[in-house]
């Protein structure tokens, strides 16, 4: 409430569109505008106009002025002036609704990397404070006057409803400006104070989510597109200007727990929501973001936390998480400590061996993450400063993350893995008439004793074909049709290697000679690989949990896989659909056939080596019997 003091009316132009759509379309603001307002004596004491130079796409048409920082430091210089200290409470900024700040100053501000002062980040909207002084005014009036418009669309509907004479001046420029003035100067000659005060939030808070909480659906929005590696903070940046709940960035995480580009995003209310929709394909560097409406039901699956052991760690009051990845599965506490304590610019994990979180699966196996907590926004750069530093003979990778992330990756960690989700889930459903095969006979592949064939070991589990054929370089084009064999292991995982069938034998030697522990660059990591030659007989013993060769030695194979149908004895396997590389926009998790007969589509038993039929046993229950991708 100002009962006092002094207000500023502010009007922003950028180089784009106005009114309601102003900031929609990330153009640069060209043009400032200010007013100041002595409250007790209803007098302007001061104006200031100043004319903005773009910098981040000039042209000659806009080549005046100065740039933004400078038109900033400017205009509190001038307030100064004025004997009125800015920072001061009773100092209030009034801008002609929410986009100016909210969508224009504060996103630009944040996207250059200048600070504003902080009574930018508290203001009036003469909108609503015009609407609740006229609309009480009507109410309480013993003859009440026509209600005003409950959202006035414009300036010029607030001046004809008052009654003011618009500016009609020279200034073409400046008359919205002096306008906004005329109504705020006949709203505290009314009795009125501005009573409506807005602040804009430039630190997001975290929060804990539950799965029993009750989520506004009108709140929240999906962005999609955003680098693997922002984090909450990044994401609210892109929503500067904007209020977010506590807690409210939730980063979604693809089925391999790794951040798949996407973020549910819950505000304080559905007109900051709406205002974020508005910033669909705007940009975080050169990328554009997209953003959509999403549902509390989203949020919740994404957010919501059912297990008391991540409640009570996230409760301790720490201001950064970190994500460690990849530690050894025997790694203790301590170890975690002695790993952010030792060296250059050590930092401090809060609450010690109580801020390490160790993710865990359901039957209690290590999976190599762990979450730790520190007490302030400062220790982050300390600590992701040990990105790739060793724990062992071990490299750790070291993210940012958020409280949404901690609560999704315990929450799946404590699920039961089915066999059904065991399998890669990227595959879409087989079409009709389409049934897809428990267990693919690998020997349908390739197979013979010539040594025409490469093994991949060591790949980074995120490498997709594109990234194997980049590393063999000129040797990609010795790769047969349909050759690239992605190998994942039972779970569905990848296993971090693959096989590719050569041309010749010529070609599979010079590759394995050439490419043998060479690195493969994957983002900014660099991961040296494993490359040798082998024959199809010597992939086949691998792919069917044969003994692992490490250079294809003679070993004992386990016999061929015949299927078996109860109405048809013994056949050959049924033929398997492939994609040629590169992988296609979604990679198969399945292989389909078309059915041989209504009743004896899927197979029942399945013969090894010759002997009596066995049943077909599920990927889980055969763990040393890969699952694989062909492309």
């Amino acid at each position: 409430m100002i009962s006092g003091g002094w207000v500023c009316a502010l009007h922003v132009r950028t180089a784009g569109l106005g009114g309601a759509a102003l900031g929609s379309d990330e153009e640069e603001i060209v043009y400032l505008a200010y007013v100041v307002i002595d409250v007790l004596t209803n007098q302007v004491i001061g104006e200031r106009e100043y004319a903005v130079r773009p910098t981040r796409r000039p042209s000659e048409e806009l080549q005046t002025g100065q740039p933004l920082d400078i038109v900033v430091q400017q205009f509190d210089e001038f307030v100064r002036s004025l004997q009125v200290d800015p920072h001061s409470p009773l100092f209030r900024l009034v801008t002609d609704g929410q986009p100016p700040l909210r969508q224009c100053l504060h996103p630009e501000a944040c996207s250059k990397e200048l600070t504003l002062p902080t009574y930018y980040a508290r203001f009036h909207d003469l909108r609503k404070e015009y609407v609740r002084a006229y609309t009480l005014r009507a109410v309480t009036r013993a003859q009440p006057a026509p209600p005003p418009p409950e959202h006035p669309a414009s300036i010029v509907d607030m001046v004809n409803y008052l009654g003011i004479t618009p500016y009609t001046g020279e200034n073409f420029y400046a008359a919205e400006v002096k306008d906004m003035a005329s109504i705020i100067q006949r709203i505290i000659a009314d009795g009125f104070r501005l009573e409506l005060p807005e602040t804009i939030d430039l630190v997001l808070e975290t929060g804990i989510c539950s799965k029993d909480d009750d989520i506004d659906g009108n709140c929240i929005v999906r962005a999609r597109g955003l680098p693997w590696q922002s984090s909450d903070q990044d994401i609210a940046k892109f929503f500067r200007g904007l209020n977010v709940a506590k807690g409210g960035v939730a980063l979604c995480l693809s089925p391999q727990g790794r951040r798949n580009g996407e973020a549910l995003v819950r505000f304080v209310s559905q007109e900051h929501r709406d205002m974020a929709l508005k910033r669909h394909k705007h940009h975080i560097g050169p990328r554009y973001i997209e953003v959509y409406r999403a549902s509390g039901e989203d949020f919740l699956s994404v957010a919501g936390g059912a297990t008391c052991e991540a409640a009570a760690f996230l409760s301790r009051g720490a201001q950064v998480i970190v994500r460690m990845r990849g530690l050894p599965y025997d790694a203790t506490p301590q170890q975690v400590l002695e790993f952010f304590s030792i060296g250059d610019d050590p930092v401090q994990v809060l609450d010690g061996a109580e801020g390490v979180l160790f993710v865990r699966r359901a039957d209690g196996r290590a999976t190599g993450d762990a979450f730790v907590l520190f007490a302030k926004e400062d220790d982050s750069p300390k600590a992701l400063s040990r990105h790739r530093k060793l724990i062992g003979a071990r490299y750790i990778e070291l993210f940012r993350s958020t409280t949404a992330e901690v609560q999704q990756v315990l929450n799946r960690s404590l699920e039961t893995r089915t066999s059904q989700a065991s399998t890669p889930s990227t595959a879409s459903a087989p079409a009709e008439g389409l049934l897809p095969v428990a267990l693919v006979p690998q020997h349908v592949i390739t197979s013979g004793t010539a040594k025409d064939c490469v093994r991949l070991r060591g790949l980074p589990y995120e490498a997709q074909v594109e990234h194997i054929l980049t590393f063999l370089d000129e040797f990609a084009k010795n790769i047969v049709m349909q050759g690239v064999h992605m190998v994942y292991n039972s779970q569905g995982h990848p296993s971090g290697e693959a096989f590719i069938q050569m041309d010749s034998e010529a070609s599979a030697f010079l590759c394995a000679q050439q490419k043998h522990h060479r690195y493969m660059t994957f983002g900014k990591k660099q991961r040296y690989i494993e490359v040798f030659q082998c024959s199809g007989d010597d992939m086949n013993l691998v792919l069917t949990g044969g003994v692992t060769p490490a250079t294809s030695p003679k070993v004992l194979s386990p016999g061929p896989v015949t299927y078996y149908y109860p109405a048809m004895g013994p056949t050959l396997p049924p033929p398997l659909v492939y994609w040629g590389y590169p992988t296609p926009p979604v990679s198969p998790a399945h292989y389909y056939h078309p059915p041989h007969h209504p009743q004896t589509m899927i197979p029942e038993v399945v013969s090894v080596g010759g002997g009596s039929p066995l049943p077909i046993p599920p990927p889980a229950a055969c763990p040393e019997w890969p699952i694989f991708m062909v492309n």
